[in-house]
């Protein structure tokens, strides 16, 4: 038995009132992957190569900063 058949099986055990909780969380594993975009995957490689700015203060100071652009 592989794991789709395994799952399903299980589900088919669970009592109604729990299903809510097994469906929320199949819902969050069923949305796939997210491919970050062309500029995303620029940011991350300039960061890699040492580039870029990296914010080490405190969340206060970052939404000051991000006010003052």
């Amino acid at each position: 038995m592989n794991n789709r058949e395994f799952a399903k099986k299980l589900i088919d055990q669970i009592p109604e009132n729990r299903l809510f909780y097994v469906i929320s969380y199949l819902q969050g594993a069923a949305i796939p992957d997210e491919t970050p975009n062309a500029g995303t995957l620029e940011a991350i490689e300039e960061l890699d190569n040492g580039g870029g700015y990296r914010f080490s203060g405190s969340t206060k100071n970052l939404f000051n900063e991000l006010m003052e652009c």
